[in-house]
């Protein structure tokens, strides 16, 4: 039997709660970011993940896929995820 590989816990916060550059080290790290919206009245998850050199922002409606750092300091900007 293979010895089982530690996965670290999903990172759950808030939009606006913490700096592109937290949010980015993080996903360095190989965290998952889970934050909670509101979209059309319901409340959603959306995961931010990175697998490799690709990033993935898994929203309700939409999985976006940003093939480098700064694509996904845009979203993450863009998308009001980090403090200003």
């Amino acid at each position: 039997m293979a010895p089982k590989v530690p996965t670290m816990n999903p990172l759950e916060t808030t939009a606006g709660a913490t700096s592109a550059d937290e949010l980015l080290g993080a996903l360095d790290e190989g965290r998952r970011l889970v934050f909670r919206t509101e979209f059309l009245g319901e409340e959603h998850e959306v995961t931010l993940r990175r697998d490799g050199d690709v990033f993935y922002c898994d929203t309700p409606t939409r999985l976006h896929r940003h093939e480098s750092r700064e694509e996904m300091r845009t979203c993450i900007e863009k998308q009001g995820y980090a403090s200003e």
